[in-house]
């Protein structure tokens, strides 16, 4: 009988939970607030979930975990360290749990991620052959040690380089890693396109096993960068215990309605690709594409328990977003609406807007004097990009607000024409529509920060901020 290990990832999110199983009995992993796909994946295999465990409390979602083990009467296995409010196995280093005759698991501590993180080495009947690493060792790199305070993360980046040496020297070279985070998630140290890895690909290639452990504390404090603002109540969350999830749709607002909360400076929020909210729009809204990390950019700008209303192309559209945005905890939106812009907009065209895109081989063109027909000329180039991106190369003479900044330093973008940039046009789209509903004159830019280069705009380093 062999064991089997099944992904279930959140792409949106940067994270994966797992499901392992023998074919009769099934142990999950980190699983994220819709355990409804936890609870089809157990169906279609025809196993039964008698174990959910946690290897962290995390920070960038709310967990599933509790609602799952109650659901399906399975134990829950929660760090015994941690303070929480529920009922649970509390487990810690050294810890045992056999789950069937084929499947064990062997609790080891992990901390660095939290002070509390444990992972777990999935045992079959020929010994051990993987491990559940949650927020410890990642693909390439290790889950940040700052998510629980800045004072922290030195201490916790020491204890995350002790554990992910300890996590090597446990298992073979050819034990899978299979951590929670690192697939973009802003709990990752740094990125990794790896879909896969082992113990012994990680220590030839990941820098926690390469490095003496002051120079992986220095480089990993030195390449953190801001993490979203929705973070900070996510562990509360946890640790209180979430209730099952509630998919039921949103209530439906009419034309008039949506006009009334536009006026009123709510989050009124367009889930089509930013190239259709570009051509046209219901005015004062903004552009948080479902075909990007909606989630994510939109739990961190808008402030939080503020009303936030979905418009879609479709009940669909406005359903997915709302799966999305209850696993950050934003559980109900205050409202939604689906069709056409002019159709929101109750057929009056008074009420709709389109933007003004340009690429950067027309900033280049503009800069020089020869703005491309119908582009008004740049009196600002606003670059929204992380401040890592920024000190790592920009444009020469550009200014630079972070996009999760925006928000409350409108006041602070030079006045004039803006054209707006991120690294692939996502962000800048958010931006400029959060500009255009402050009333800007603004211009953006839908591509990728690789071609400014190419385009023949002068790009720099530097350690500063700009404004």
């Amino acid at each position: 009988m062999t064991i089997d290990v099944e992904v279930v990832a959140t792409s949106s999110l940067g994270d994966r939970s797992y499901l392992a199983h023998d074919g009769q009995v099934a142990v999950v992993v980190d699983p994220q607030r819709d355990i409804d796909r936890v609870l089809a994946l157990a169906g279609r295999l025809g196993v039964r979930i008698t174990h959910v465990v946690e290897t962290h409390l995390h920070n960038d979602y709310v967990s599933g975990g509790l609602a799952l083990a109650k659901v399906t009467g399975a134990a829950y296995l929660v760090a015994a360290a941690d303070a929480v409010a529920f009922h649970r196995v509390a487990v810690t280093d050294g810890d045992e749990i056999t789950v069937s005759g084929q499947l064990r698991l062997a609790v080891v501590a992990t901390p660095g991620h939290t002070f509390h993180h444990l992972s777990y080495v999935l045992h079959g009947p020929t010994g051990p052959v993987g491990v559940f690493t949650g927020g410890s060792l990642l693909f390439g790199t290790t889950g940040r040690t700052d998510l629980l305070g800045k004072e922290h993360a030195h201490t916790l980046a020491r204890h995350q380089h002790a554990s992910a040496r300890r996590l090597a020297d446990l298992l073979p070279d050819g034990a899978q890693v299979w951590p929670t985070h690192g697939f973009g998630s802003f709990c990752s140290a740094t990125q990794s396109d790896a879909s896969e890895s082992t113990i012994g690909r990680e220590r030839s290639a990941n820098p926690v096993l390469r490095l003496e452990a002051d120079d992986f504390v220095t480089t990993t404090l030195a390449g953190l960068d801001a993490y979203p603002a929705y973070y900070a109540h996510m562990g509360a969350r946890n640790a209180d215990g979430a209730d099952a999830i509630d998919l039921t749709p949103v209530r439906p607002a009419s034309a008039d309605e949506l006009r009334a909360r536009i006026a009123a400076g709510e989050w009124v929020v367009d889930l089509r690709s930013r190239k259709a909210f570009a051509r046209q729009h219901l005015t004062g809204t903004l552009s948080f594409g479902l075909d990007g990390p909606m989630s994510t950019w939109l739990g961190w700008l808008a402030p939080w328990g503020a009303p936030i209303t979905l418009l879609g192309e479709s009940p669909e559209q406005v359903a997915a977003a709302q799966r999305e945005l209850a696993r950050i905890g934003i559980d109900r939106p205050a409202a939604a609406a689906t069709g056409t812009p002019r159709q929101l907009a109750g057929g009056d065209a008074s009420r709709l807007g389109e933007l003004t895109t340009a690429t950067f081989a027309d900033l280049a063109a503009a800069r020089d004097g020869r703005p491309p027909h119908g582009l008004p000329a740049p009196d600002v180039v606003l670059d929204v990009r992380m401040s890592n991106e920024w000190r790592a190369g920009h444009i020469d003479g550009a200014a630079h607000i972070p996009l999760p900044d925006l928000p409350h330093r409108l006041d602070a973008v030079p006045d004039g024409v803006i054209w707006v940039h991120c690294g692939s046009g996502y962000r800048a789209a958010a931006a400029t529509s959060l500009l255009v509903r402050a009333g800007r004159r603004v211009v953006h830019i839908d591509d990728a920060y690789a071609q400014a280069a190419a385009a023949g705009l002068p790009t720099v380093t530097t350690d500063k901020e700009d404004i």
